[in-house]
């Protein structure tokens, strides 16, 4: 792999991982527009990419926000539920959706998500 190349994928892990950090979720929103901008990637390797990124990227807020006393585990596991369910679902039926649509859906819930925070 080219520096540039992995240099692109670093830079674009790092944003992810410092958003996720930050807002404790929103590092999947902002790696596909890094890893689209930062490397030459086809754009069905980057949403790929993106979705065995985020467990990892998970796991690691979750273990800092558990060290500092901050984790409410009975709160998170109903949504574990949903989440692991929505994701099973997703990755079973996604690659029937083309890659525009998905850009476009991407597109419409980081507006919506953007707005509902700034009002």
């Amino acid at each position: 792999m080219k520096k540039r190349k992995f240099l692109g994928r670093v830079l674009a892990g790092a944003g992810a991982g410092a958003v996720n950090g930050l807002f404790g979720a929103g590092g999947g929103m902002v790696l596909v527009p890094l890893l689209s901008l930062l490397t030459d990637m086809e754009e069905e390797e980057i949403f790929a990419s993106s979705l065995a990124v985020i467990l990892p990227i998970c796991l690691v807020s979750i273990a800092v926000t558990a060290a500092t006393g901050n984790l409410a585990w009975h709160q998170a596991l109903p949504w574990l539920i949903g989440s692991a369910a929505g994701g099973a679902a997703a990755g079973l039926w996604g690659k029937r959706i083309p890659v525009k649509w998905l850009h476009r859906i991407l597109g419409i819930l980081i507006i919506w998500g953007g707005i509902r925070y700034l009002c």
